[in-house]
């Protein structure tokens, strides 16, 4: 074995392999047992001189485990790169900075990330200004507090901003009114929360070491206080039953005269606070409340929270609390609302909720005469809009559209102008649609000359497609009575979309529908002969011209459209004139054949091609589609290829260690219980604890079928008889002496009733209740 020449000198114990090295003469013999005895590579540590050593056994686990480190934060880099929305990922990053204890400098870039990516979500926002607050950079906290505090109502987040005050402010001159501010602030957007006991018990404690000098000065302490406590004794939250016996106590230690009457006054209102608080706690059972928003994924736990919302939001809305105060229940419901885009921002269902709630409660106010909070509440309305489409949904033109038509109710055109142009600027989007509301709007604002001029911004736009001249003319052609104008449009825009069928078949549904049928002959023969659209693309037109024909034409016409049909789609349709007969006497969703005559002539095959060719939109061709369909349903008869089991003959089993030859007709095996049976199996005692008697079916059945019913039921007949005829005296007003000692005789005599206090009558055998007393009277 040869050594090749190296650098590295191999430190060994053999005192003969380094006698030889350094002789500067190698035996292969004698240094390939030092070779065996040498650690792997990855155990060698080299220092400067290329010499390798030994490395110790725990700086090893430290190498390695930062490299596994590594590995797990190049693997989390690598899901957000694919999903910038993955959770795990997000956690393997964060763990790692608080985990090896980052510097700020380091960690903040990957912070940044996390609340852009999540800005509603308030646990990350709390984990970057705590990790800005153990740094001591106090004034990037500040500036944290601005962008999120106002956004995000969440309890845990309120409360870091508490401490946070309380922490920094001390020093301050006026720290007491600074912090008496923040709680206030913090009543007034996070009281609400059920979860807000610690706010109202913290606040109330520091009014109540606030020193007071004077007898002014303590009346105004004691009047702070109380107005604290009655504001939390009467809102819903956990501990709220604390809170009362905390103020009970508070006002009979001032004045016991007065606090009867105090008290006395918030009783009820406490009372359905505390069934408000009870009622809450069941209906949010299960919800949780520090989900990051996330793009919706519809798996299982996401939809239960979402029915967990819904059924919240619903119930504020009933009023709980039965109050008459419409500002007071807006503000709740809005609260609900808040907290649930916190976890559902990415759902516009919630936004545009949110609100119509709004609006609508503005309109209540409105009509009762309250206009300065009907003026709040609908500039709160506009305001859940610009903070929907600023945010998780600022690509949905839904909520653009929504939010235009609501600021057009408030005849802000200028507004919605701005709106629509927002849309339009955003590259990633089909403005499309966008163009075409902005046209309705501007024509029902501003007229039909403001139509015209979104739709000539509409065709210098490149991104637009055919619906906009489709829009356009149909708007001229409805609104403005001008048929020329609405012609000139579909012209324009069939010079550019001719090789699109869509485009083609509602230009020719136009001219139908204006029964000019030259001028749609016309249309036909120049889309069909342009040589623009390929065979597979006029499928549906060729069917919509066959169509026209038989409606309008005579019989020479329908059949040279047939003729030239059948050559232009020879290939696909070779030996399939019949199934192309179907299409002339067809009319919508009635066919000339039944399903099996369909199939069995190749109208199917047919009528799959044309479907799988072009799909028509509804505002198209209505009928054309719904004739593909309804045929595509009725006529398509799915065969399996392969053999199936016969499910019905299918059984249960429930393989046993130990079965009982012969009860199942699958060896090893028994059969269970449905499951009706096997809940009611759980409630009964074992068979062991039952030891008779044993009924003998058969013997049980045998005597059923042998009893006569009938004879019972006329000794039963007799029997009623004769207690009527008793019931009307008529046996005890007769002079017989023998009636009246056989009525006697029937008479229970006084001595022969079944007491239990009888000593000489003894129990039936197997009477368990009389034994029993019979033991407790002796």
């Amino acid at each position: 074995m040869s050594i090749p020449n190296s650098d590295v000198v191999i430190s060994t114990s053999n005192p003969e392999a380094m006698d030889t090295n350094n002789k500067g003469s190698t035996d292969s013999n004698e240094v390939l047992p030092s070779l065996l005895d040498m650690p792997a590579p990855s155990e060698l540590l080299f220092l400067k001189d290329k010499k390798p050593l030994l490395a110790k056994p725990d700086k090893m686990k430290r190498i390695e485990k930062v490299e596994k480190v590594n590995e797990k934060i190049r693997r989390a880099e690598k899901k957000l790169s694919e999903d910038a929305y993955d959770i795990d990922a997000w956690a393997v990053l964060i763990k790692d900075i608080q985990v090896n204890n980052k510097k700020m400098d380091e960690a903040r870039g990957t912070y940044e990330r996390l609340v852009t990516q999540f800005p509603t979500s308030g646990k990350f926002w709390k984990l970057y200004i705590e990790a800005e607050m153990k740094s001591k950079n106090y004034e990037k906290v500040e500036k944290l507090f601005h962008r999120c505090l106002i956004k995000v109502l969440h309890i845990d987040l309120w409360k870091c901003y508490l401490v946070y005050v309380k922490e920094t402010k001390a020093n301050l001159p006026n720290f007491k009114e600074k912090l008496a501010q923040a709680y206030d602030f913090a009543l007034d957007k996070i009281g609400m929360d059920v979860n807000s006991y610690s706010i109202w018990c913290d606040y109330i404690s520091f009014l109540k070491s606030v020193d007071a000098v004077g007898s002014y000065a303590e009346n105004q302490k004691i009047t702070a206080v109380r107005k604290v406590y009655q504001r939390g004794v009467v809102t819903p939250m956990i501990n709220v039953d604390q809170l009362w016996k905390d103020y009970s106590a508070y006002e009979n230690g001032i004045n016991q005269l007065i606090a009867k009457k105090l008290i006395d006054e918030k009783t009820k209102e406490y009372l359905n606070a505390r069934r408000v608080t009870k009622e809450y706690e069941a209906v949010t059972r299960g919800l949780n409340k520090s989900t990051p928003s996330i793009p919706p994924t519809h798996t299982p736990d996401e939809l239960i929270q979402v029915e967990l919302w819904k059924k919240y939001i619903q119930w504020e809305k009933d009023n709980p609390l039965r109050t008459e105060d419409q500002i007071q229940l807006t503000k709740r419901v809005m609260f609900a609302y808040e907290q649930c885009l916190l976890c559902l921002g990415h759902n516009p269902n919630v936004w545009y909720e949110a609100a119509q709630y709004l609006e609508y409660s503005s309109k209540i106010l409105a009509e009762k005469g309250d206009m300065h909070s009907s003026k709040m509440f609908a500039d709160d309305s506009s305001n859940v809009y610009e903070k929907a489409v600023s945010t998780h949904l600022n690509k949905c033109p839904l909520l653009y559209f929504s939010y235009a038509d609501y600021q057009e109710s408030l005849k802000r055109h200028e507004e919605v102008h701005k709106i629509y142009q927002r849309v339009l600027d955003i590259k990633e989007i089909d403005p499309t649609l966008v163009y075409i509301q902005y046209m309705k709007f501007a024509r029902r604002a501003e007229g039909i000359k403001a139509a015209r001029l979104v739709f000539k911004k509409a065709r210098e736009d490149a991104r637009s497609q055919y619906r906009v001249y489709i829009a356009a003319a149909l708007m001229e052609y409805y609104c403005s009575k001008d048929t020329n104008v609405a012609f000139k449009i579909f012209e324009l825009g069939l010079k550019k979309y001719t090789d699109v069928p869509e485009y083609c078949l509602a230009y020719i549904n136009y001219l139908s529908s204006l029964n000019e049928d030259n001028n749609t002959r016309v249309l036909f023969e120049r889309i069909l002969s342009s040589g623009n659209l390929t065979n597979d693309k006029t499928s549906e037109i060729w069917k919509k011209f066959l169509d026209f024909e038989s409606t309008c034409g005579d019989l020479p016409s329908i059949l040279k459209v047939e003729k030239r049909r059948l050559q232009s789609f020879n290939e696909q349709f070779q030996h399939k004139q019949t199934a192309l007969l179907v299409d002339r006497y067809k009319y919508m969703d009635l066919y000339p054949c039944s399903t099996n005559e369909l199939k069995t002539i190749g109208y199917a095959d047919v009528c799959r091609t044309s479907s799988q060719v072009v799909s028509v939109a509804s505002t198209v061709a209505p009928v054309a589609k719904k004739g593909i369909e309804v045929a595509i349903k009725e006529v398509t008869v799915t065969k399996s290829i392969y053999p199936k089991p016969d499910l019905d003959q299918m059984i249960p089993f429930r393989p046993r260690l130990l079965p009982a030859p012969g009860p199942y007709p699958v060896p090893g095996g028994d059969f269970p219980f449905p499951p009706a049976g096997a809940w009611v199996m759980r409630f009964l005692p074992p068979p062991v604890c039952f030891h008779g008697p044993f009924v003998q079916v058969d013997e049980l059945i045998r005597i059923f079928d042998e009893w006569d019913v009938s004879k019972y039921v006329e000794k039963r007949e007799e029997a009623k008889a004769e207690a009527k005829s008793l019931k009307n005296g008529e046996v005890a007003g007769s002079d017989s002496p023998a009636q009246g000692s056989d009525v006697k005789s029937r008479k229970r005599p006084a001595g022969a009733g079944d007491s239990d206090d009888e000593e000489g009558a003894g129990p039936p055998v197997h009477d368990i209740y009389r034994s029993r007393q019979q033991k407790r009277v002796k």
